[in-house]
């Protein structure tokens, strides 16, 4: 390990707790982040299921948030049980670097600790994504206490409750997802270490870069944040007291 090499690792930690603080507050240049304004969006959805009983919808939004922390779950164990098999082979790996010309050569010790850290980063990732489906299965329970939308009527600040309950318990459950993902977009930039601490550097900036101009700048932004009315609706106003084209009354009809 070189001083170029402490150098690299250190600009990667401090990079990373400075983009996870820079999203826990509110604004980057005046715009909010991506997160925040999906914080926003999970509250409308578990508001708008107050108002109807039937919540097939709901529970099928849920297990599709499980399912997708399962699958990155087991996609990082399989990515830790990589590492280890890589442990297992550095003499090979490390005769193979060490004839590239780009890449830095620092010894067998110097490699299991590379490879050390990319596991610790899948490790995390993992603790993360099994919080966060775990998590995810506590707001499912708690989604069933959501009341009906007659009691919720008859008793609104109790029913305002539960929903601020499932609304906390999937912001969290969707925070610990978020860094999860998070470390699994960095462990792209930790590979550049492998070529040597200049290419480390540079990969890490530029997965932070993406990582930023996703959250503040991205057309996926724009999308939750346009609260405008549409341009060209698509969708007219049907009177309910006008028949319909062949005769039969629209409500009969059905």
């Amino acid at each position: 390990m070189t001083t170029a090499d402490y150098i690299a690792l250190t600009f990667f930690a401090c990079v990373w707790m400075g983009y996870s603080w820079l999203l826990k507050g509110r604004t980057f240049f005046g715009r909010t982040s991506l997160t925040h304004a999906m914080t926003e969006r999970r509250r409308e959805w578990i508001y708008n299921s107050l108002r109807r009983d039937l919540k097939m919808i709901d529970t099928q939004i849920m297990s599709g948030l499980q399912n997708g922390t399962a699958f990155f779950a087991s996609t990082s164990i399989f990515a830790l049980g990589s590492c280890f098999a890589l442990l297992g082979a550095t003499e090979k790996v490390d005769a193979v670097f060490a004839d590239l010309p780009v890449v830095f050569h620092g010894g067998h010790a110097a490699f299991e600790m590379k490879v050390g850290g990319l596991a610790a980063l899948f490790g995390y990732a993992f603790f993360k994504f099994g919080w966060s489906y775990r998590l995810f299965n506590y707001c499912t329970i708690l989604f069933g206490a959501i009341p009906m939308m007659r009691e919720a009527e008859s008793d609104v600040i109790a029913a305002e409750r539960a929903a601020e309950r499932v609304i906390r318990m999937n912001v969290i459950a969707g925070s610990n997802f978020n860094e999860g993902l998070r470390a699994i977009f960095l462990s792209i930039g930790y590979l550049g270490w492998f070529i040597n601490p200049y290419v480390f550097m540079l990969t890490t900036a530029t997965v932070i870069f993406v990582l930023t101009r996703r959250q503040f700048f991205s057309q996926a932004r724009l999308a939750i944040m346009d609260a405008g009315p549409p341009s060209n609706p698509h969708l007219s106003a049907i009177r309910r007291d006008t028949p319909s084209n062949d005769g039969n009354d629209l409500i009969g009809g059905l």
